[in-house]
This record gives structure tokens, C-alpha cells and sequence, in this order.
């Protein structure tokens, strides 16, 4: 609360918008050399407004902290000796240092009237700076086929951005440079949009109220930072003193005309739909001048409703029913900008969003969860951003603060204060589960963000600098069942009585009968909130070094400092300085070179400070096992215990209770001392290193003609300090031989640990104790991944022609030894034979868009997406276990190392086949009066029906990239595809 006090304090006080630069160099066409002393005027009709400025000695001008706008245009009024000339229309996104050449041609020289350098859209070349980045504009968005208006799916379009596979069916679905996505960092007009918790957005912005979206994957500036990977930035929309707006409809009519395919597919927060899906969406959006030239405002808003089936079925109580759900999406977004004068502007944006999904019971094919177990996934934010930008003499500057909010319930119950109820029939077969979704997973993150920026404008130096504070308050209630949980078993009469009774699917736990056989009962013994406060420090200084018209040197340093760095111990990550050079240098008017090195630092994720404490325990049993490790030298002489334990959830299992009559967790506290956990963790005693990438590029740009633009650009990027899990009680290693294969049993891999585990116990000191774990866990930053890339790049915007397109082809290679916070190695701690491909490699990755414009008001875009297959890990087929070594860790989730890999197999070392896929949308507008038109849109996703086994986004638990047996073997279960052919239809009213 008092970080929402202080950003009302400040909300009341001031107001902001985010101010760029625009760099233009002044050419005579004939000599080819830099014209000094020349006028030339800013001007953006859209808002009335006009910057004067004159060249330096290199021909070049700066127009300082403009609004990231459309619709700019420079002027050139002509002298006696120049012809007038002008610029066509220029976009700048947020947080951009824009550049454009103006070549200007004497009065004689009839034959260059008005040359236009900057062709629109994105074929322009980067002559001031480094930086490999891509961008699509909202003209460009509003042609492709989007699924859901859903921004992040534009973004695969993009050069060294692919779909990510990820660990769980809500993570983040974009990899940059093979990383996980888990570390991508989003931002909105260049303030943080990061869930902190297991990352990705907190505020998924819509398309209608994007400007532009810019991903940054190399060589970015000082001023970004906290990722080790790539940054995508949204600039959202402003108003104009025109207003202007839409209103639209979009619906998706599921399986009833899309293509047939036995697997289920994913809605829009990744979780699987089948039967009886559709999908409604309907928003809109409006902006203009409150006062003319001064007060602009652009509003929007968007609603998506889900509809889906699932098949509740259990023959034994007479029940098949159709089990219906809803999922709901609402996202409000506003910004109004204020221009004081012309040297102070300032906006206030707000961004709320409300989804719920929900988990109504029953199964995509059957199953016998019963509606009063269901529960709705609550992902639910605010982000209130104030920005204030100044300019005075040769200084710029802004003040920002933002206030965030952000609730990820993921399971809230229908039945909150109820007891979850397995049902076993008279076989022990599973006949239900009632009541309540047994666990617990509610997550608060209240975000105060400060950022101060300054620019220093000197003859051939531009001078930034600047602080950033970041304080996320994160609370979890977390855990098992404050009611508890049952496991019962029913009789043949108990059965006939309940199947008679004609509940049907509305079965509770009160329609159990009261003498039920209670098999066992467990509660959670700390249904309490928990949580830490992270602190990210961070400060920059950069000088872009214009050293001759021809050659732009950039010389940065950032710092970082994350408090979560200290874990365990008493001192944090205090050496994070992060150096940046680039240098951009001007073959000709057409052409140029560019390249850096740079070093960038990932924040700690919050998820590794979070499950340090969640699955830990103070009980002291646990610190006398934590005691003999460090006597055995697997922990520092130096620990703490104190430090690095905490008295995280614990459920108590009690057998022989009453039907609903179970104990209560404060009843139950003198259980811990004596629980044995199969695996507990600990804060890391040594502290958390920040994991660090070495960003190496180098890159040429040629500008063919005015609407042809080509690149290519080479990067390598070494990471360093990346997490993963390490057992400090690991079984001993244990290679398995190919042609020999004997199973460890778990007896057996339990004596080899370093304190053997007997019969849920051990003995330490001569005392018998089962108040400890198997496996004492704690995370590690000693991964390391190896990416390597070269990109190809020809666009053509459209110009005067009657089509545009983009083309780009990434050959890449990415490697790792782990592939996330929860990555553990298959044998003991073994990390090297865990080198391989990333779950997100991708060899060959071909995106092409191609829009044709036929006649007045029509589009019909092709947007093709060619990859070639993700890896397969080979786990044990054929054994009659997958563990082959004992220890206990072979998870279903095998993607994340969690498997023993099938015998003389490396991780990741087979391929599925290539993903093809061609989406169509076809548009056209009819023009009513004025600007009022009336858009009709269909969009056919996967044209051709491709089906594709690879390449789209999933949950890595259900994905074709888990095989079991060896790749010789050429066994393949195929347990998913991506989308069959799908239709979406649409109307827009735009104004």
C-alpha cells in the first residue's frame, strides 16, 4: 500500500509521455558530402506541431525528445542554391533514436525534386547505432492473420523469435534467441511489463492499442537491461486532434467448419479445448483531442468470451454428462497525453486486465472430476504508468513511476471452504474427485517502479544516464488443502445408493454417505501467506560518439544489483557491470556496416527465491540432516542453518479419521518435526550469482531502392551463470551400459547417498530421524548456453507498387546444459553429459508475409512459417520403468531433465520433422463517407492442413518431443498437433 500512496502522491503532482529522438543527416546528392548550416523543420500535422532546427558540421540535426508518434515529416523550404525537399511520413516507436537522410539537390537539378529517403513502414537502414532490432507497425499487425488479436503471434514473424515450447500450459510462447521464455523481457512504452514470478506478461496488450511492437534481440542500449535474452517493447497509441476509432467483432467457430484433428488444441492462455469450442471477441477503441494541440487521449478496450466442452463420465454412477466452461478475457487501456509547452509534454497510461479460465471439471475425452471441484485460473492485472519529459538548453530528461499490479490465482475453487474428496470405487478404481482442487496457488506481486533519464546534447556527442528502481512486494499462499483432503473407498451398496440418488454430475462431498472407508487424510500445516520483497538497482551511462559524418561509435556501462541475489547468505551480487560498445559505420548513402559486443544480466527469478522457502522446513530433523551435509563438505563450513531453512508448506497425512471429521492443521503442528519429504530445498548458502550473456553481432545493411531494404546480420551470444537444480543428497552416479542394461532399484540408490536414506529415515549421529528428505535441493547458477545465428533480411514496403513483403531466414544453433530454474541433471549431478540442443533450438527457421493490394480498399496477405524440427529426448522404453537409475527423479515432466535418458542416448539428440504452416487473410473496406469505412475480414489459419508434429507452441509435458526408445529404433508416439485448419471471421467500423 504505501507504494500505492506514493505513485497517487506523484499522479497528482505530474504527468508524462515518452520522449525520442530523431537524427537526420543533411547529404548534397551531387557531392555525396554533409551540408552544414542548414534549416530544416519538424512537422506532425496530426497534432499541429513544428521543430526548427540547423545542421552541425556533419550535416547532421537532432530533434530532441519528440512524442513517440506517426505522422512526422521532415521539410526542407529550399535556399537559392537547394531545392525544397521533404521527407514522406516517418513512425518513431518508444524508446527509439530515429534517423533518416535528406539528400538535397540544387535548384537546376529538375530531376530530383523532393527526394524521399525514408520510404515508410520498416524499409530504412539503422545509421546511427547497433542495434539489431525488428519491428512491425499497427498498419502492418491489422494485415497478417492474428489469431485473437493476440500480439505476442506476430512476434514469431520476426528474425531470432520463435515459439516457445514451454513447462507449464500458461508460460510465456516466445523465444528470443533460443532462450526460454521465461527470461524474455516485456516492456510498455518502455516501463517494465514482467510477472516475476515464472515470467512473462503481466498485462498481455491487445493489438488495438499498439502503435508499433519492437523486439530488440542484440546489441540494445545501456538503458535496457535485467535479460539475458531480448526485449520486446510495445508502443502503445496516442490521440491526435482528428478523432479516430474502431469498433469490431471477430468470432472463431471452432470445430463445427475447422479442419478435423484428433488432438486437442490450446485457447489463448495455452490450456487445452476440444469439443464444442468457440470464440467470441468484441471491443473497442477511440481517440482524439480533448483540447486542440494540447490534450490528446486515446481509449480502448477489449472482451473475449471462450466456449468450450468437456465430458464428465463415469459408467459405475450412471454419469455422462457434458460438462460446459467459459473462459473470459477484458482488457481496458487508456492514455492521455498533455504538451504543456513546447520544451514539457506528459501522458498517464493505464492498463487493467481481467481473465478468467476455467477448469469446469470433467475431461477433454472423459474424466471424473466433477463440477464441484472445478475452479477458475485468475490472471489479473493493473499497470498505472505516469511519464514526464523535459527539455532545457542542451539537456533532456524523464521522470517516470509506475505502479503495478498483478494476481495469478491459478486455481480458485467453486467450493472454497470445502475438503477435496478422491472416490475409489470397490477395485480401487478412481470413480471422482469432489469438492475442491485440493491445492492451493495464489500469487500477489504489487510492483513501484522510479526510472530517471537524462540526455546531454554536445556537437558530435549525445550523453544519456540514467537510474532505475524497481520494488516487487510478492506474496504466495501456497500449498496443499487448509480444509484437507480425503481418499475414500465405497462399497457396491454406497455405489448403487449414490448412482440412484440422481445427483448426477452435481455430486458433492455432502452426498457421500458418512460412513465411508476413509483411507487417509492430509492437510496442509501452514495455510498462512509468504513472501519477500525484491529490490532491483539499477544505473547506466552511455555516449553516442558521432565521430565522422560516416562513423557513430556507442560506449555504455550498466549496473545491476537484485537483492534476491543474496539467498542464503548475508552479502548479495554486488559485481554486475555490464560494458556496451557498437559502432555504425556508413559505407555510403545506402549501405552500411554495423556491429558490437555487450554484456547484459538477468534479474533472479522470483520462482527460485519463492520455492526455496515454499518446500523448505525448519523442523530439526531437517537442519540435522542439513548440519551433516556440511559436515561432509557438501555445503559451505560457513552455513548459516538458520539462514537457509524457513518454515515453508508441509502437508500431515493421518489415517484412520471420520469422514469429514479430519483434524485441523493446528491439531496436526507436531507432525513436522517427524514427516520424511521425498525432496525439500534450501535457500543457497553462497547466495544467487546473476546469470550474464556475452551479446557479440555484426551486421550489413543495404537499401536497394527506395522500398528494398536488405540485411544480414551474425550473432553469437554466450550465457553464463544460468540456474539449475543441484542434490546435495544425490544417489551416486550411475551409467547405465547400452548393451547391458541393469535397473538400480531406489534401496539401492538411496544407500549410495551421501546420508543413506532406510525406510524413510536415516542415521545421523547415531540418532534415527524421518523429520528429513531424500533429496536436499537447492539452485545453482553454474549453466551455460552457446547461441549462434545468421540472419537473412529483404523487405519491400509497398511504396507506389500493389504489394509489400517480408522475407527473412535464420540459420541458428543453440545450446545448453540447462534449460530452466527447475532443470536437474538425469545421473546424480552429472551437468556434462547434459550438453545439448535447447528445447527451443531451432536449425532452419523461413517466415515470409507477401500482401497483395488488388484494387482500393482490399488486402490479401500470405503469411508462411517454414521450421525445421524441434529436438526429441529419448527416454527409457521397454525397461518397465523409466527410472532406471533409482533415484527417484524420472518425472512425467521429462522435458526438463527430469528423466533418465534412454540407454546410449544424449539429451535432445533426435529431431522431429519439419513445420509447415501458411496462414491466409483476406480484407476489404468500404468507404461509407468520409473516413467512416466498414472492414470485412476472414483469416484461414494453416491453409493447406498441414499436420505439423513441430514447431507451434505446447506444453512441453504433452508434446511430441518427450519419445520414448532409441532414436535407431525409429518408435514414435504421437501424442499432439498443431492446429488443423481454422477459420476466424471479422467486421471493423473504423472512424
Amino acid at each position: 500500500m504505501k507504494q500505492f500512496f506514493l505513485f497517487l502522491l506523484l499522479s497528482v503532482t505530474t504527468f508524462a509521455v515518452a520522449q525520442e529522438d530523431l537524427s537526420v543527416s543533411i547529404i548534397d546528392f551531387n557531392t555525396q558530402k554533409p551540408l552544414a548550416s542548414i534549416e530544416v523543420l519538424l512537422l506532425n500535422s496530426t497534432r499541429n506541431s513544428s521543430v526548427q532546427q540547423i545542421s552541425n558540421s556533419q550535416g547532421k540535426v537532432t530533434f530532441r525528445g519528440i512524442p513517440a508518434l506517426d505522422g512526422y515529416q521532415v521539410v526542407f523550404e529550399g535556399t537559392a542554391i537547394y531545392a525544397a525537399q521533404k521527407s514522406e511520413l516517418i513512425s518513431v516507436r518508444s524508446n527509439q533514436a530515429a534517423n533518416i537522410t535528406l539528400l538535397l539537390a540544387p535548384k537546376e537539378s529538375n530531376e530530383l525534386n523532393e527526394v524521399l529517403i525514408t520510404k515508410g513502414a520498416t524499409a530504412k537502414i539503422n545509421r546511427r547505432d547497433a542495434e539489431v532490432s525488428f519491428e512491425m507497425k499497427a498498419a502492418e499487425i491489422q494485415e497478417i492473420p492474428v489469431e485473437g488479436r493476440d500480439i505476442t503471434r506476430v512476434l514469431f514473424r520476426l528474425p531470432n523469435v520463435s515459439q516457445a515450447t514451454g513447462f507449464f500450459p500458461e508460460a510465456a510462447n516466445v523465444s528470443i534467441n533460443g532462450a526460454s521464455s521465461g527470461y524474455t523481457s516485456y516492456l510498455i512504452d518502455g516501463l517494465d511489463n514482467n510477472e516475476r514470478f515464472l515470467g512473462g506478461q503481466k498485462f498481455a496488450i491487445p493489438s488495438g492499442f499498439v502503435k508499433d511492437v519492437t523486439v530488440l534481440t542484440n546489441n540494445f542500449s545501456a538503458e535496457y537491461g535485467l535479460t539475458g535474452s531480448g526485449i520486446v517493447n510495445i508502443t502503445p497509441r496516442s490521440g491526435s486532434n482528428e478523432t479516430t476509432g474502431e469498433v469490431f467483432f471477430i468470432t472463431r467457430p471452432g470445430p463445427s467448419i475447422d479442419g478435423k484433428s484428433s488432438f486437442a488444441q490450446r485457447d489463448l492462455s495455452g490450456n487445452q479445448v476440444k469439443n464444442g469450442f468457440a470464440r467470441y471477441q468484441a471491443g473497442g477503441g477511440i481517440g482524439g483531442a480533448l483540447v486542440k494541440d494540447k490534450t490528446f487521449y486515446y481509449f480502448n478496450f477489449e472482451h473475449t468470451t471462450d466456449i468450450k466442452d468437456n465430458l464428465l463420465n463415469v459408467p459405475q454412477l450412471g454419469i455422462t454428462e457434458t460438462v460446459r466452461g467459459t473462459n473470459t478475457f477484458n482488457y481496458f487501456s487508456s492514455k492521455i497525453d498533455q504538451i504543456w509547452n513546447p520544451n514539457f509534454s506528459s501522458s498517464l497510461r493505464a492498463n487493467v486486465g481481467v481473465i478468467d479460465v476455467e477448469r469446469q471439471g470433467g475431461g477433454l475425452d472423459g474424466g471424473s472430476t466433477f463440477k464441484s471441484a472445478g475452479n477458475t485460473q485468475q490472471r489479473n492485472s493493473i499497470l498505472l504508468a505516469l511519464k514526464n519529459s523535459y527539455k532545457f538548453g542542451d539537456f533532456s530528461g524523464e521522470t517516470n513511476v509506475q505502479y503495478s499490479r498483478f494476481r495469478w490465482n491459478y486455481a480458485k475453487p467453486f467450493n472454497p471452504n470445502s475438503s477435496q474428496v478422491t472416490i475409489l470405487g470397490v477395485n480401487d478404481e478412481t470413480l471422482g474427485v469432489i469438492g475442491n482442487p485440493g491445492y492451493v496457488f495464489d500469487a500477489i506481486e504489487n510492483t513501484i517502479q522510479l526510472q530517471q533519464k537524462v540526455k546531454y546534447y554536445a556537437e558530435n556527442h549525445t550523453i544519456k544516464a540514467g537510474l532505475n528502481f524497481i520494488r516487487g512486494d510478492h506474496q504466495l499462499f501456497g500449498g496443499g488443502n487448509p480444509v484437507g483432503n480425503y481418499r475414500v473407498k465405497l462399497n457396491q451398496n454406497q455405489i448403487d445408493v449414490i448412482k440412484n440418488s440422481g445427483v448426477g454430475g452435481d455430486l458433492n462431498v455432502n452426498d457421500i454417505p458418512q460412513d465411508v472407508q476413509v483411507l487417509n487424510y492430509n492437510v496442509e500445516l501452514r495455510p498462512a501467506s509468504f513472501g519477500k520483497k525484491q529490490d532491483i538497482y539499477s544505473a547506466y551511462i552511455e555516449d553516442l560518439w558521432s565521430v565522422t559524418n560516416r562513423l557513430n561509435l556507442t560506449l555504455g556501462l550498466r549496473y545491476d544489483f537484485d537483492n534476491l541475489s543474496k539467498g542464503g547468505s548475508d552479502k548479495g551480487d554486488y559485481n554486475n557491470l555490464a560494458p556496451r560498445f557498437n559502432f555504425n559505420y556508413k559505407l555510403d548513402n545506402s549501405s552500411s556496416l554495423r556491429g558490437g559486443y555487450g554484456i547484459s544480466y538477468d534479474k533472479v527469478n522470483y520462482a527460485v527465491y519463492s520455492d526455496a522457502l515454499q518446500q523448505n522446513t525448519t523442523s530439526q530433523s531437517y537442519k540435522l540432516e542439513l548440519e551433516e551435509l556440511k559436515r561432509l563438505g557438501l555445503l559451505p563450513a560457513n552455513t548459516n542453518i538458520d539462514r537457509i531453512t524457513y518454515n515453508g508448506n508441509l502437508a500431515a497425512t493421518v489415517s484412520g479419521v471420520n469422514y469429514l471429521q479430519g483434524p485441523s492443521a493446528t491439531d496436526l503442528q507436531g507432525q513436522r518435526e517427524n514427516i520424511f519429504s521425498n525432496e525439500r530445498r534450501i535457500l543457497n548458502p553462497n547466495g544467487y550469482k546473476n546469470a550474464y550473456t556475452h551479446e557479440l553481432a555484426l551486421g550489413y545493411q543495404l537499401q536497394l531502392t527506395d522500398e528494398r531494404l536488405f540485411f544480414v546480420d551474425v550473432v553469437h551470444n554466450r550465457g553464463e551463470n544460468l540456474t539449475r537444480l543441484r542434490n546435495l543428497n544425490a544417489a551416486a552416479e550411475y551409467p547405465i551400459d547400452p548393451n547391458n542394461v541393469v535397473i538400480r532399484t531406489q534401496a539401492q540408490a538411496d544407500a549410495s547417498r551421501p546420508i543413506p536414506i532406510i525406510n524413510g529415515g536415516a542415521t545421523i549421529n547415531g540418532q534415527r530421524v524421518t523429520g528429513i528428505a531424500r533429496s536436499v535441493i537447492v539452485s545453482e547458477n553454474e549453466g551455460k548456453s552457446r547461441y549462434y545465428a545468421m540472419s537473412f533480411n529483404y523487405q519491400k514496403t509497398r511504396g507506389t507498387d500493389e504489394y509489400s513483403y517480408r522475407l527473412n531466414y535464420t540459420l541458428s544453433s543453440s545450446k545448453n546444459d540447462t534449460d530452466g530454474i527447475n532443470f536437474r541433471a538425469s545421473d546424480g549431478n552429472n551437468y556434462a553429459n547434459e550438453w545439448g540442443p535447447s528445447v527451443n533450438d531451432r536449425t532452419h527457421n523461413i517466415n515470409g508475409i507477401y500482401s497483395y493490394y488488388p484494387f482500393k480498399g482490399t488486402t490479401v496477405t500470405v503469411a508462411g512459417l517454414l521450421q525445421s524440427g524441434q529436438p526429441i529426448n529419448r527416454i527409457p522404453l521397454g525397461f518397465g520403468t523409466t527410472d532406471l537409475n533409482g533415484d527417484g527423479a524420472s518425472f512425467s515432466d521429462a522435458y526438463t531433465g527430469n528423466s533418465d535418458r534412454f540407454p546410449g542416448e544424449s539429451r535432445n539428440n533426435d529431431r522431429l520433422p519439419w513445420s509447415t504452416t501458411f496462414d491466409l487473410g483476406v480484407q476489404h473496406q468500404i468507404t461509407i463517407a468520409g473516413n467512416n469505412k466498414i472492414e470485412l475480414r476472414a483469416d484461414i489459419f494453416n491453409v493447406l492442413n498441414a499436420e505439423n508434429l513441430s514447431g507451434y507452441s505446447n506444453n512441453a509435458t504433452q508434446s511430441n518431443q518427450i519419445q520414448g526408445g532409441s532414436s535407431a529404433s525409429g518408435l514414435f508416439t504421437q501424442r499432439n498437433a498443431s492446429p488443423p485448419r481454422q477459420f476466424q471471421f471479422g467486421v471493423r467500423y473504423l472512424f
